[in-house]
Parts: structure tokens; sequence; C-alpha cells
């Protein structure tokens, strides 16, 4: 989509971390601070990145990068990612600290240990790997990189207030992503990782029934429904298949999806990607579902409807249970994907929050 659009693609809060870490450790090794400094990215990719901010003392050097995601509407875009590196005892290696900003973890199910700083895999290895580099470039190979890492994001816990790490047991801040160090304009690659994520939380803590919701308003009406607690809440947008195909591989023993009655309708038909801008609710799927339910005269009107709302209340104000049967098309499309690991029920809501039609135990 970034390539047919022409979107600029960013940089991952992982590949900000690098770049600010690599001008720090050959501070500390010359004196001098890189500007621009440039990094390599797991794929081969060499970009160079703009300091904002550098302080070297006595044994400790920082450095700052402004992230740049892009054309994507990234929380992080515009955020200061900030790296301290400072000698540490010999023999320790590399350690990784949680500035201000950067939270720590404290449920299980993530990557991470818990207690330790929200800092995915992939970025400390970077980080690691560029410190190794800078060794070697400065007449060090093989020396031992004994060094304390500090990552920071100014103001990064009101970000975190706009993203899902709580709901994941992240405290205090945000998390330093990236597997790639590419950010690619509205691949939502954060949201899909928030969802594998709150799934893997969720099993680590011994929950046996999530609930998959579409938006705030379904997953208000699921939790209060089933009395869940918040880290067995998903908040998969849009991304249904993506959701369902994660659970296949990494099963709970319930999953209830829910969701708005043109979301569910989009699932009935077979749609894995709820977006508006990749799949549509088609007026032949709802009158023929009215059919089926022997509503004929109201097929018609539904063939010819503006929207799968207007087919709604034409099947409410007949008190035509459409909303029910959309919930149990939605869910045998959502057994067929999940296969038949998890069982699933289906809750379909209206924009007041009530729930108007259900499928499953």
């Amino acid at each position: 989509m970034a390539r047919k659009l022409g979107l600029r693609k960013g940089f991952t809060t992982g590949a900000c971390a690098t770049a600010a870490a690599r001008a720090a450790i050959e501070a500390l090794l010359t004196g001098r601070f890189p500007d621009p400094v440039t990094i390599t990215l797991p794929k081969g990719e060499t970009p160079s990145f703009p300091l904002a901010c550098a302080e070297l003392a006595e044994n400790r050097a920082k450095a700052g990068i402004v992230k740049d995601a892009g054309d994507d509407p990234d929380v992080t875009h515009g955020a200061l990612i900030l790296v301290s590196i400072a000698p540490s005892l010999r023999g320790g290696g590399i350690k990784f600290r949680a500035g201000e900003g950067v939270g720590t973890v404290t449920r299980p199910g993530l990557a991470l240990a818990v207690g330790e700083a929200a800092i995915n895999p992939v970025p400390r290895r970077m980080v690691a790997e560029t410190i190794a580099e800078a060794l070697a470039l400065h007449g060090a190979p093989g020396a031992a990189a004994d060094f304390e890492v500090t990552i920071s994001i100014r103001n990064g816990a009101e970000l975190a207030e706009r993203t899902l790490n709580a709901r994941l047991g992240i405290m205090g801040g945000l998390s330093i992503l990236g597997t790639t160090g590419i950010v690619i304009p509205y691949s939502c690659s954060s949201w899909i990782h928030s969802i594998h994520r709150g799934i893997d939380v969720a099993r680590a803590v011994g929950i046996d029934h999530i609930a998959a919701s579409t938006g705030r308003t379904s997953e208000r009406t699921a939790q209060k429904l089933y009395d869940l607690p918040d880290v067995a809440l998903i908040d998969m947008g849009d991304f249904i298949g993506g959701t369902l195909k994660y659970l296949r591989a990494h099963s709970v023993p319930r999953v209830t999806l829910a969701g708005g009655f043109a979301k569910m309708a989009k699932l009935a038909a077979g749609h894995l990607d709820l977006h508006s801008s990749r799949s549509k609710i088609e007026g032949e799927t709802l009158a023929r579902m009215l059919e089926d339910l022997g509503a004929d005269d109201l097929a018609a009107s539904a063939r010819s409807a503006a929207s799968g709302g207007e087919v709604l209340a034409l099947a409410q104000a007949k008190e035509v249970p459409l909303p029910d049967l959309v919930a149990k098309r939605a869910r045998e499309v959502a057994l067929a994907t999940v296969g038949g690991a998890v069982a699933v029920d289906v809750l379909v809501v209206d924009r007041e929050g009530h729930a108007i039609g259900r499928a499953g135990p």
C-alpha cells in the first residue's frame, strides 16, 4: 500500500535507539559524536540519523534521536529517543535499563522477563551489535562489551496512555519495538503486535476466556456481560483474521468475538480484514440472509440499501432476527479460521452497547 500511494517509510523506536546508542558509544571511545550517525538495520539498510542532542561527561555519554515514523500515524512520531551509555562492571556484559518514559514488564507472557525494561529482543540485539562494531572500528576488536545502556523517551509515560501497554502489563512508559527497523505506513504492525502480545499475556496468567473486540463499545459490552478482567480484553480492531490465525497456533479455551453489526456482517460473508478499504458489506449477502429467515419482502430493500445499518433497521422494525443469523454465520467463519482449537462465540453489539445478536456457547 505504501508503495502504491507513494507514502514515506519511517523508522522504529528500536532503530532510533540503536542510532542514539551508536553515537553515544562513539563519543565514549573518541570524544566526538558522529552527526549524522549511520547504522545497519537487520535487512542491510544503512540509514543516517541527525542528532537532536548530545552530552559527554566522564565515563558517560548520552545521545538523542527524534523519531521519524514517515507517513504512518504512529503515536511515537516526533518523540525524542535518548540513550545513555556508561561502562559497567567487568564481565557484566550489556545491561539494559528503562529510563524515564520507557516501561517495565510486570506480567508474564511477553518475550521479556517480569521486571525487565520493555526493550524488545531485536532492538537489544541491534544495540549490542552496534556497540561491538564501534569497539572493532576504534581498535578494540573483541574487547569486553561491559556497558549499562539506559533508554528513555521524553514524555513516554504520557504517550503510553494512548497505547495498550498497560493492558499488556507494561507499566510506566512505552516499549522499544522493531523487528526490521523500518515503519511501513499504515501497515499497523504495532497494533498487530499488541494483539499477539495481549493473547500471550492472557495465556501466561491463566485466562481461559478472552474477548476480542472491534471497538470500545463492543469491548465494554463483552466485558460486562461475561465479567472479564482487563487482561482478558483484546482490542483487535479490523484485524480479525490476524487474531484468529494467531489463536489457532496459541490457543485459549474460549474466545468471544464482539463487534458492531456491519463488522460482524463482513465476517459472516467471509472477510477476515474488516477495514472499510479492504472489505464491503454486500447488500446481496444480507438479502440472502433475510430470505433464509423468511423475510423475502425485506430482501429487495436490502439489495438496494445504502448501508448495513439501513438493512439492520429494516429487520429490527419487523422483528426479524438478522443480527442472530449474522452472529451464527460469523461464528462459522471464525471456527473454520481458528481450526477448532478454540471455542468461539460471537456477540453483535449496537451503537448504544446493547447485545442484539449472539451465537455460540
